[in-house]
């Protein structure tokens, strides 16, 4: 009864979701109280909705306060330099302004937050490829390559959806990934290197100094924004801070809710004396970061509920019965090849949400650990973000004026790279066991 009660938990929540009928929040909060009460728990339920926020709690307070810290060091302008010193070296040139572009997504996108990458990038790079004949889906899909790697920071989306939902430290998770994340943004600049090789030849031009100046006037100022609320007097000190907080989230030398908590009064402190001036940029930055926070507490409800009403563990054992002898051992292998077409076509939500779980708790009857599972099921990332279900990939689309499919196929072939990359880089660490 408790396993078909959660299945039937499971697949409303990602019917919901899919048929875009209810929020992530909401769904996340609604069915399961519902499927609780159908199952007689009743006014048990507060105390296990309660649990599961309080595990949830850390991972989305992490990224409440990472996405304030990271969104007023882009206000204070830290990031400006380094556009205005990659748009410079291009030159006019095809092969350099793409490989600028991987160069630049990867840096920026560290602040996680996919939207944001979008917009400095394509605001920097769109009027150069415009003028030099280079096609916009060029720019859209080296863009969002980046972004599907950099999301895997702790801030992140999918690492914060995944720890929460099975109580892992996103830390400790995000170290196991670094390895393949830097071979993969490696990677993608070569594959910009290619492409903007080709380009060039296309283009016919083979002179990279071709009319410098008035492309890099152009190129610069796409890049230039409101100066207002700019520190540049102060952008060494805000770098020194950013790099302290890294080395020390990475050394673990404080609690990583800790460590942005402190960074970002710090950042509001140095940069913005004025009460008013603080309150603008926290303003400014809150709906981006409630919005994502407020996912991840309701995460924990969901996941309190399907796990205390001993939902889950019917579940897996339910799926015992089907799993082939022998099969069990590979699991990890098996959802890394499955979150591929999991966070394309049912997105990140209802994949994290509604399936890992599950499958996590069927894993724990194998020898497989949560741990593993996690990191398996983060090796698809770069299939997800390009998914239909991802709200940046709309906004990239609209600046960009590429057509969203055109977009995914595109992308998609380079993305298979990535997805190899990760496989081969965690068996090899022992991440997942074969």
């Amino acid at each position: 009864m408790l396993a078909i009660l959660g299945f039937l938990m499971v697949i409303t929540f990602l019917y919901l979701i899919m048929s875009k009928r209810v929020t992530p929040f909401t769904g996340l909060i609604i069915v399961p109280v519902i499927y609780g009460i159908i199952g007689g728990f009743g006014f048990q339920l507060g105390p296990m909705m309660m649990d599961g926020v309080l595990n949830t709690a850390p991972t989305a307070l992490l990224i409440l306060f990472a996405i304030l810290y990271f969104g007023i060091m882009i206000d204070t302008g830290l990031f400006e330099p380094l556009t205005n010193k990659i748009i410079k070296i291009a030159k006019g040139d095809p092969l350099k302004v793409i490989v600028g572009t991987a160069i630049l997504a990867g840096i920026v996108g560290l602040d996680g937050d996919g939207s944001t990458t979008i917009i400095i990038v394509v605001s920097a790079f769109l009027p150069i490829y415009i003028k030099l004949g280079i096609k916009p889906i060029i720019l859209a899909s080296i863009t969002v390559l980046q972004i599907g790697i950099t999301t895997l920071v702790p801030w992140g989306g999918p690492v914060g959806r995944v720890a929460s939902v099975l109580n892992l430290d996103p830390t400790s998770l995000f170290r196991t990934m670094v390895p393949g994340m830097i071979v993969s943004l490696i990677y993608i600049v070569l594959v910009a290197y290619i492409i903007g090789r080709k380009e060039r030849a296309r283009l016919g031009i083979h002179n990279p100094y071709l009319n410098m100046n008035d492309q890099t006037e152009s190129m610069m100022s796409a890049a230039v924004e409101n100066v207002v609320i700019k520190r540049p007097e102060l952008r060494w000190l805000n770098f020194i801070l950013t790099i302290v907080i890294m080395a020390a989230l990475l050394l673990e030398w404080l609690p990583p809710v800790v460590l942005f908590i402190l960074g970002t009064a710090i950042a509001l402190l140095i940069n913005y004396p004025s009460i008013i001036d603080q309150r603008e940029r926290v303003q400014k930055h809150a709906p981006n970061a409630l919005s994502v926070t407020s996912i991840m507490l309701a995460a924990g409800v969901f996941a309190g509920i399907l796990k205390e009403t001993q939902m889950s563990a019917a579940m897996a054992q339910s799926l015992i019965t089907i799993i082939p002898d022998g099969i069990g051992s590979f699991l990890p292998i098996v959802i890394a090849v499955l979150s591929i077409p999991g966070l394309f076509l049912i997105g990140p939500d209802a994949f994290y949400f509604g399936i890992i779980p599950v499958i996590s708790e069927t894993a724990s009857i194998y020898g497989v650990s949560e741990m593993e599972i996690a990191i398996a099921s983060l090796y698809g990332t770069s299939f997800g973000f390009i998914g239909p279900l991802v709200g940046a990939m709309y906004l990239l689309t609209e600046m960009t004026k590429v057509n969203l499919g055109d977009v995914q196929k595109y992308a998609a072939k380079w993305a298979i790279g990535v997805f190899l990359i990760y496989i081969i880089i965690g068996v090899t660490l022992g991440h997942i066991l074969l």
